[in-house]
This record gives structure tokens, sequence and C-alpha cells, in this order.
């Protein structure tokens, strides 16, 4: 049977990543075209032919704005030679202002701000006239940054170039302001998305983690892309059938012990014709059979009962089992500690401790119980001064009906459903119980609930 699906799918989480990325692309293109358009380009750094002149000849100009001017010398010539139609024209009027001929000069440049372009030239030339007046409006003028060399006598060359920058270029600064408001304009976009794209991914873990807690629990119902929508149908489906197979299963277990008490029964009325030395062999026998079928038909039923679930707080509970045993001569006791509320099942919470503390008794002679907070989950430990498990038993007796003392007798155990309990309580909550053997003796329970 499909169980039922509200809400219609919207579009598929691939078209909606695909419209996400899209629109992404789209906007941060936009934002840098809207920028490069309408901004002026950033001022750069500029020195005039004159400036670089005075620097060779040693009276370095000194500026306000601009990064100065350093000199050096090595060993070999500039690289990247400067191109364009400028470039012999610059090179020319710096040979002719040193006295030295034009093959001697190179001019290196790589500035992200050419001379050809129109609008850089006319903000360089714009502050060159305010700077300098409109006699030198025609001055040729270099970009930061550049290389200048002139070659020496000795071989050696002479390099003028400006100060390396601190930090960020104009450009580089620009780079960064497209990147910061293109990552502005597209965070509300994201997260739009992102909310829509994460939230039924998130509610179909609750639901996941609430079948774990629960296996009755409601059926998932959510919407989302339709990924997400056929993922849901798929683990109602699975959900469904899962109950319906521990449903079958715990029937036919009730059932089968159910049936066998009728043949018990006749064979009940059939012993009494039996010779009086056998006879009482044989009741036992069937008496016990009988403790077996029944405590079968309670562990079913209580597995199959659905029991309401209301927040309660673990310390009271395990405290007020205690004191019950403790008035019928059990050595029980609880160590004061904190307030653990949690959303469980109490009929079947206080059969779990109650079992844990009978087993405590009857094979350790005592029983000490505590309770805390460990991360997400609450904590019960019992411990008790038996002689412990063995290693290989530790999961075995968690299967019902076993017991590792063979002889099935009333008075040294039960008939292995006791420990069978625990761990389906504790795994109905969503937790587990461990057994766990102490180094100076003794054994510990260990109650793991998620909160």
């Amino acid at each position: 049977m499909r169980l039922p699906w509200s809400g219609r799918p919207t579009a598929s989480l691939f078209a909606q990543l695909l419209a996400l990325i899209g629109i992404s692309l789209v906007a941060a293109q936009t934002i840098s075209l809207v920028m490069l358009f309408n901004l002026p380009p950033p001022a750069p750094d500029f020195y005039r032919v004159s400036e670089i002149v005075a620097a060779f000849r040693g009276a370095t100009p000194t500026f306000t704005e601009r990064r100065p001017l350093t000199v050096k010398f090595v060993d070999t010539a500039p690289q990247l030679p400067m191109e364009g139609r400028m470039a012999p024209i610059i090179r020319h009027q710096l040979a002719m202002a040193l006295g030295v001929p034009d093959e001697r000069v190179v001019v290196a440049s790589t500035s992200r701000f050419p001379v050809s372009d129109r609008r850089v030239f006319r903000i360089v030339r714009d502050r060159m006239a305010r700077e300098g007046g409109a006699a030198e409006r025609e001055e040729h003028f270099l970009i930061a940054p550049f290389d200048v060399g002139v070659r020496q006598p000795d071989g050696r060359w002479m390099i003028v170039r400006p100060e390396p920058a601190i930090g960020l270029d104009p450009w580089q600064q620009r780079i960064i302001l497209w990147f910061l408001l293109s990552g502005l304009a597209m965070a509300p976009v994201a997260y739009v998305f992102a909310r829509r794209l994460s939230a039924p991914i998130g509610l179909f873990a609750d639901a996941a983690e609430r079948l774990g807690r629960d296996p009755r629990a409601a059926p998932l119902s959510l919407k989302g892309p339709a990924e997400v929508a056929i993922a849901a149908r798929a683990f109602n489906d699975m959900q469904e059938r899962l109950r319906r197979y521990v449903e079958d299963r715990t029937a036919m277990v009730g059932a089968i012990a159910h049936d066998l008490r009728t043949p018990l029964t006749r064979l009940r009325f059939r012993i009494e014709s039996a010779p009086e030395d056998s006879r009482a062999k044989m009741a036992a026998d069937i008496d016990q059979m009988e403790e077996m079928i029944s405590a079968a038909l309670t562990f079913v039923r209580d597995a199959t009962r659905a029991g309401e679930r209301t927040p309660l707080e673990l310390s009271s509970l395990l405290e007020s089992v205690c004191d019950e045993m403790a008035e019928t001569g059990a050595d029980t006791e609880v160590e004061r500690g904190e307030k653990v509320v949690l959303h469980g099942d109490p009929v079947a919470l206080r059969r779990m401790f109650t079992n844990l503390l009978d087993n405590a008794v009857k094979y350790g002679g005592r029983a000490r119980a505590r309770v805390f907070v460990d991360a997400a989950s609450a904590v019960v430990e019992i411990e008790d001064d038996g002689p412990g498990i063995p290693n290989e038993d530790r999961e075995r007796v968690f299967e019902p009906f076993y017991r590792r003392e063979p002889s099935r007798s009333r008075q040294t155990g039960g008939i292995g459903l006791g420990l069978a309990v625990v761990r389906s309580v504790a795994r109905g909550h969503g937790g587990d119980v461990s057994l766990v053997n102490r180094a100076g003796g003794g054994l510990t329970a260990r109650v793991q609930l998620p909160l």
C-alpha cells in the first residue's frame, strides 16, 4: 500500500541547482559590467619624463601622493621593453635629456593602465595640469610600474623605478570591490535557494531518526524537489513494510505460544495416571514450559502495544523503582545526580530498569545506579558486585531465551527474556544497552538514550 504524499513536488533538484548557478553567473557579470561602464578607472601613479631624468641625475624629486623613485645599478638590462607608438618617442626624449644615444636607453613597463587608454590618458593629463600647470600639459609620462635603464660606460645598467607598492594597487582594489558587491548581491538569493534545497533533506533526516526511536511514527510528509519526493515515497513504503514484517513475526510468535497451551493442558491431565516417582518431574517441566509461554506472550504483547510517550524525569523514575525493590528487601541504591528529562514511555522504561536492577541484585548481591548526561544522550549505569560476564557472552545474553546457566532452575534465574526486553525498550527509544566488566570486579549495565 502506498502511503499518502502531501504537497505537490517542486522543481527537480537538478533544475533548482542549474537555476541557482545561472542566476549567480548572470548577476555577478551584470554587476561587474555596470561598475566597469559607470565608474571611472582608478587614477594610477604616473611620472613625467622630467622627473625620471632628475632621478638619473641624482636629484630625485619628492612626491606627496605618489611613491618615490628609486635608483639602483644592475648587471642586466630591464626585461619586457615597452611597445607601442609612444615607446620610441619616450625613449628618445629620455636619451636626449640624459645626453646618451637612444640604444643605451631601455624602457620596460608592466602597467595595467596603458597610455593608449583614452580615459586613463585623460585622467592623468588632468592631474598633470593641476599639478604642473598648462605649460607642461604636453609632457610625456610613464605609468607605474616601470623600469627605465641606462647602460653605463662600464657595461652596468642604472635603473630608475617607482618604489614597490605595499598592499594592493588600484586595479586589485577595484576587483576586490567587484567581488564583494557581487557576493553581497547574491547572498540573499543563495540563502533562499539553500533553504529551499536543504529544508526537505533536513526533514527527511529527522524522519529517519524518528523512525529509529519509534517504529510506529507517522509517515513522512513534506514538500521538496522531485528527487526528494521519490525518496520520501520509498522511505514511507519501506517503513510500512518493516512495520508489517515486525507485526507479522510478533503475531506469529504470539500465536505459537498461545497454541502451545492447549497440548500442555492435555499433558497435565495425562500425567495424573503416570507413576508417582516421575509425576513430579513431569509436572515441573510442564510448569516451566507454561512459564516460558506466559513470558513469551507478555513479551509479544508489550512489543506490539504502542505506549504513550511523555516527558519524564529519569532520576525520579529510577529512584521510585529502587524504593519499591528496597521495600521487598533488595539492596539497591541510587546516586543523587542531575535531573535528566527525556520523551519516553514510562511503563516500558520502568520495566527496563526493573529487569536490570533485578539482575544486579540476583547475580551481584546489590545494585548501585546513577543517571547523568553525556553529550546529547542520557546515560543510566547500574553496577553490581557479581562475577561479571565473559566477553563472548556479553552480546548473546540479549538474545531471547538465552541463559548462561543451563539448568533453567527458577532459583538460579528466569527464562532468558529479561535482557531481551531491556534491549528492545532501549532501541525502541533510539538508544542501546551494553554490559561492561569492571576492572575491580562486578558488572556495569550501561543504557544510553538520546535526549
